[in-house]
């Protein structure tokens, strides 16, 4: 699909031909020996937007100003702050804005999604969820199933790749799912594995669950701002993540949940109430009992994070700008690029074949996250590629049998360039 070089000359000139390549200005990147990292990271934490100080300093300055009277001003008052960030969030989830709500962090949200969604009966309980889930995931999954009375070992149904391979056949997910049958309650899977990069079909995921009177949720923390992704559209009945990864809000920023329109209309769905998600028309008129927005916003609990909230609508200013078309579009040829630059080098440099890319090449199951798995002495290549100038990210092997860990490299499109492959492609080859 892509014609490639592995030069400098090759990334520097499709750098100039980039259409997107001017929003590497409006983000600070980190600094090693007087220049740019290669910062490959942005699946675990973004770099900051230009802008965001400006944010964060105009509600700190109207709290110094104005005080409590901060939550009525025009434009951008606390009461209503989260309003700013809906359009935007739903544009990139591709649900409606009513389906969309910025609050909480993730597995606060993750939480309160399983309240509703997760009611299980004697005969209906189990969870379909995958093996090597990032741990708080599955820490959620197991205490819900066991604050209901369940076995985790019978209640968590987790997915693994078949014997010699890597990642989950999307044939053996619908199985799983087929074969719960009527004992399943919900399928709650990673739209994106944290740890091998695999891209699972959300869409058919949902329509399976469907089949057997299951819901289907998603832990988007590894997609949003990686994927176009059409929650609406595939139906999906609710999904959550977290703000600081591709999406640029900072350490620990505020999360984002989506609850499908037919929930959000239904006043007798389960739910932990509060202030927050009452009907703002009765918000302040302290009514006694819960009156929930028909809306995703009912979901609420407390207040909004001003700070957070206000860090994260400079990133959103720039996804808006840049859109998630065109950013797909880059993603796409970007991993690519680093894809066949790691391949150039391991072809020389690795002829024992220890290291290898698990994620996979169908770009069906991929977004813009790229794990090699390493041989035994891959935590020293890790650490020789940070003392170089790389910032990447090394996990611990997660499944019994591997040699090494996982170097997970990440080149986002809205801030990193062709030139930032190509120099890790000459840090990796001199390290190995």
């Amino acid at each position: 699909m892509f014609t490639f070089e592995n030069s400098p000359e090759w990334a520097q000139t499709r750098d100039q031909q980039d259409e997107l390549a001017s929003f590497r200005n409006e983000f600070f990147i980190p600094q090693h020996q007087g220049q740019d990292t290669v910062y490959l990271c942005g699946n675990s934490l973004g770099v900051q937007p230009r802008k965001t100080a400006v944010y964060v300093n105009e509600e700190l300055n109207d709290w110094a100003k104005l005080g409590v009277e901060g939550h009525f001003k025009k434009h951008t008052g606390w009461f209503a702050y989260h309003e700013l960030l809906r359009e935007s969030m739903a544009r990139l989830v591709g649900g409606k804005p009513h389906e969309v709500v910025v609050m909480n962090h993730l597995t606060v949200n993750l939480h309160l999604m399983m309240v509703s969604f997760y009611r299980p009966t004697a005969d209906r309980y189990k969870i379909i969820c995958e093996g090597g889930a990032f741990p708080s995931d599955r820490y959620a999954l197991q205490s819900q199933v066991e604050w209901h009375g369940f076995d985790a070992a019978d209640a968590l149904v987790e997915l693994q790749p078949r014997k010699g391979e890597d990642i989950l056949r999307h044939e053996d997910i619908i199985e799983a799912i087929e074969d719960c049958g009527d004992s399943l309650a919900l399928v709650m899977l990673g739209g994106v594995h944290y740890f091998t990069g695999q891209v699972l079909n959300m869409k058919a995921i949902t329509e399976a669950a469907h089949e057997v009177e299951a819901y289907a949720g998603f832990d988007l923390a590894h997609a949003t701002g990686n994927l176009k992704l059409a929650l609406h559209d595939w139906n999906v009945d609710f999904a959550a993540w977290c703000s600081y990864k591709y999406l640029n809000g900072g350490p620990g920023t505020v999360g984002g949940a989506f609850i499908n329109e037919r929930h959000t209309r239904n006043p007798h769905l389960p739910r932990f109430a509060g202030w927050w998600g009452n009907d703002p028309e009765t918000r302040f008129t302290m009514p006694h009992r819960f009156i929930p927005v028909p809306t995703a916003d009912s979901w609420q609990l407390s207040n909004a994070p001003i700070l957070e909230m206000a860090a994260l609508r400079a990133s959103l200013e720039l996804f808006d700008r840049a859109g998630m078309e065109r950013l797909a579009r880059k993603s796409l040829e970007l991993t690519a690029y680093l894809q066949y630059v790691v391949q150039e080098v391991l072809r020389v440099k690795n002829k024992s074949g220890a290291i290898r890319i698990i994620t996979p090449f169908d770009e069906q199951q991929q977004g813009c996250q790229l794990s090699l798995q390493m041989g035994e002495d891959g935590k020293n290549v890790f650490d020789a590629l940070t003392a170089g100038g790389v910032i990447a990210d090394w996990r611990e092997p997660d499944q019994e049998g591997r040699e090494g860990g996982v170097i997970r490299v990440a080149p986002v499109p809205l801030y990193n360039s062709f030139y930032d492959v190509w120099r890790f492609g000459e840090l990796l080859k001199s390290t190995l």
